[in-house]
């Protein structure tokens, strides 16, 4: 073709004229449309310098024929430059073609005259290297013409600088850390013709000012097909976009952690986030203010006149009772005080004062099983614990020992072939004086034995439940079944005898609190006769009313006029005052432990049911007399035509007063007398009798 330029060889390099004084390399940075490569021609053709320069790249040469590709099958011959074995220090790498799709280079064009020019050729998009740092050997492309046109098989592809070094590894250099460089905004990239491009007419090009650099540095040789032409940003070619990726991933995690931080000091502070310590215990309000006697004393006159009405009332038939201020010990109203009356179960405050002032407190009924006579038989020696539960769980009596416990401690010394049970504790009749054995149908009583359980109910839950009349042959018949005997017979106990077996009962002080609230008869018998033992008295119903009767004197009770035949109330034929039940009362309730009866008698008042709350009382004080509801503490009586109410009540202005009402009547006790028993005590809670 015409216009095709002329290849320089070396002759034509050696005659020409002008040669540069110092053939150099120059290697100006190309902009992303059209990259341009500038060197001295004269520099090429010149016989290149043994003395290898500088170098600005990486790259290093690979050996001549250890080049990937060379004498590969297929491929066009390597082209010789006219030495054998390869040019030492040459700076040709093979035929080179462009490849499919990508734009061709443009050819050199040489001056005639000579003159050192510089040409541009343009490059695909990539970073460019000098000449002479291309591989030793290797045939560059300015000795071979580019015909696009020729017939025949393509040249073999493109080869990358960098793919042609596998025979020697690269250099390694230190890392040096990369400095920002300002990068001038791209020109819009114009299209590109896939055509085989046109000769440019040459001119001498104004030197073009390279950007300023903060540091040198080296490129690395990249191929023609790694980055479009139509790159939207402005970094260099090649250089992945997975790190700018991961940067962005972190700012947005970031961006997340902070508005998380933000929201939850905003909205929710630390204590969101945070387990905030236990609170402190709460300031405890007692409901029950202690009472003293600083409050305004009543007066009789006072007392009398909010009597009047409800002690008037004609269903409580004969009334007898009394009321005292403690803290004075001044008598506030009397009626019959001091004739004797029939007490029924208000009784019961005579033998808990006697238990409470001769009993320790902390004492227990103990029932023990011991070793008997034969091998395998094992004797019940009963305590005077009506309190041993045989069905745990649904004992009345709170605290009570186990039948299981006692059987399971003998089943551990051995087997069991035959069981006995000793109740020689006791003595006298079973049965109290005029005590009727409908009662035990009735759920009142039992037979007092010192061996039962569940003082004698056949459903151990029933407070008011059918009771049995052999209690002492029902609990050891149970317990041979447990232990796996045949049915037990009465016994006793050898002297001193091996004990196999201990359970012990609730402490004294429990026990006389439970007989109270439930006003329970077998128990208070049993009691009764705990104090008989304890003061050397037999223990039996007469004995056991003679120590009542003893320990009340000794303590400075009067007694006159006071006649019972057991501790429980239950017989028609006791008959005491009321004035001896308050003054019983009065000893608990004074505000001073001057008295040393109060200390030991204090319980008792906390033993009385409460108004509309526990025990006996749990279902009155209601209509006319509700307002003493919580305020009233008292032990009930009821019996055939008798009715009795004694206790304490806490009045409207502080003052702790005490009474006791007895009545006679053959009213209808559950809707008349009853009530009219609670609208006087409640009367005394709302008098304000100062």
């Amino acid at each position: 073709m015409p216009d095709d330029p002329q290849w320089p060889t070396e002759d034509d390099d050696i005659d020409s004229e002008v040669v540069p004084s110092e053939p150099t390399v120059q290697v100006s940075r190309p902009s992303v449309d059209q990259p341009t490569m500038r060197f001295p021609l004269a520099a090429v053709l010149a016989t290149p310098s043994t003395q290898e320069p500088l170098r600005s790249s990486p790259v290093r040469s690979a050996p001549n024929g250890s080049r990937p590709g060379s004498g590969a099958p297929g491929g066009p011959p390597p082209v010789s430059n006219g030495h054998a074995g390869g040019n030492p220090g040459g700076k040709s790498h093979g035929p080179i073609a462009p490849e499919v799709g990508q734009p061709r280079a443009l050819p050199v064009r040489v001056e005639p005259n000579g003159e050192q020019r510089t040409a541009e050729m343009s490059v695909p998009h990539a970073k460019t290297a000098r000449v002479d740092q291309l591989p030793d050997g290797d045939q560059s492309w300015f000795d071979q013409p580019v015909r696009p046109d020729r017939q025949g098989p393509r040249p073999e592809p493109t080869k990358r600088v960098d793919q042609l070094q596998t025979a020697a590894p690269p250099r390694q250099e230190p890392p040096r850390p990369e400095q920002p460089r300002p990068v001038p905004p791209p020109p819009r990239p114009e299209p590109r013709q896939e055509s085989r491009p046109e000769p440019r007419q040459e001119s001498r090009p104004e030197p073009r000012p390279e950007p300023p650099r903060q540091e040198p540095r080296d490129l690395p040789v990249t191929g023609y097909d790694e980055e479009p032409e139509d790159r939207l940003t402005t970094d260099e070619p090649g250089k992945s976009r997975k790190p700018l990726i991961v940067v962005l991933s972190l700012l947005v995690v970031a961006a997340l952690a902070g508005a998380t931080v933000y929201a939850v000091n905003e909205f929710g502070g630390t204590a969101a986030v945070e387990t905030r310590p236990p609170a402190p215990p709460a300031a405890v309000q007692p409901l029950v203010k202690a009472v003293t006697a600083g409050g305004p004393a009543p007066t009789a006159a006072g007392v009398q006149q909010a009597l009047a009405g409800p002690a008037g009332n004609g269903a409580l038939g004969t009334l007898t009772g009394s009321v005292i201020d403690p803290a004075s010990g001044a008598a506030l109203w009397q009626r019959g005080d001091t004739t004797p009356a029939t007490p029924a179960s208000s009784l019961k405050i005579l033998t808990a004062a006697a238990a409470l002032l001769s009993l320790e407190k902390t004492d227990q009924l103990s029932t023990k099983v011991v070793q008997g006579a034969e091998p395998g038989t094992v004797v019940i020696v009963g305590g005077g614990d009506p309190t041993l539960s045989g069905a745990p769980g649904r004992s009345v009596y709170p605290g009570a020992a186990t039948l299981d416990d006692l059987v399971n401690q003998v089943k551990a010394k051995g087997p069991v072939t035959k069981v006995q049970f000793d109740l020689s504790r006791y003595v006298g009749e079973p049965l109290g004086p005029q005590w009727e054995s409908a009662d035990i149908a009735g759920g009142s009583v039992a037979p007092i034995v010192p061996f039962m359980l569940d003082g004698g109910r056949v459903d151990q839950a029933n407070v008011n439940g059918v009771r049995t009349g052999s209690p002492a042959q029902a609990a050891a018949d149970a317990f041979a079944q447990r232990v796996g005997a045949p049915g037990a017979t009465a016994g006793s106990a050898p002297q001193g005898a091996q004990v196999l077996g201990e359970v012990k009962s609730a402490p004294v002080e429990q026990l006389v609190d439970n007989m109270m609230q439930i006003s329970d008869n077998v128990l208070t018998e049993a009691v009764a006769r705990e104090i008989a033992i304890k003061t050397g008295n037999e223990p039996s119903f007469a004995g056991g009313v003679k120590a009542v009767r003893d320990v009340l004197t000794k303590n400075g009770f009067d007694l006159t006029g006071a006649s019972f035949v057991d501790g429980s109330g239950l017989s028609a034929s006791n008959k005491i005052p009321a004035k001896l039940l308050t003054d019983v009362l009065t000893a608990a309730a004074e505000p001073t432990l001057d008295d040393p009866r109060t200390a030991k008698l204090r319980p008792l008042l906390t033993a009385l049911p409460v108004a509309g709350g526990s025990g006996t009382l749990a279902g009155r004080y209601t209509g006319s007399a509700a307002q003493g509801k919580g305020w009233v503490r008292a032990k009930t009586g009821t019996l055939t035509g008798v009715n009795a109410l004694a206790g304490v009540v806490v009045d409207v202005d502080g003052r702790v007063l005490v009474f006791s009402f007895m009545s006679a009547s053959d009213r209808n006790p559950e809707t008349e007398v009853r009530p009219a028993l609670d609208v006087m005590a409640a009367a005394l809670r709302g008098c304000g009798c100062s």
